[in-house]
């Protein structure tokens, strides 16, 4: 059960660290948020057998905002969730 619990506040804070990066994209001061690395694939890998067609492909975008939040959300719900 407690697994559950810390996959949902991982996910919690990645969304509203995400919603808080792009809101902060272009305010003076707090740009910042939103500075972060691209990790993945640009373009999807298709695998063709004929029979089955399957589409790879990955990517993370972590920004400053993203990684603040999901610890602030992790360590506040932990505390409040028990």
């Amino acid at each position: 059960m407690k697994y559950w619990r810390d996959i949902l506040l991982i996910c919690a804070g990645i969304v509203v660290g995400s919603l808080i990066s792009s809101l902060t994209k272009g305010v003076k001061g707090l740009s910042w948020l939103s500075y972060g690395q691209f990790f993945g694939t640009k373009q999807p890998f298709t695998l063709d057998l004929g029979v089955i067609s399957v589409t790879f492909g990955a990517s993370i975008d972590i920004t400053i905002a993203t990684v603040i939040f999901v610890i602030l959300i992790y360590v506040i719900g932990r505390k409040i969730i028990k």
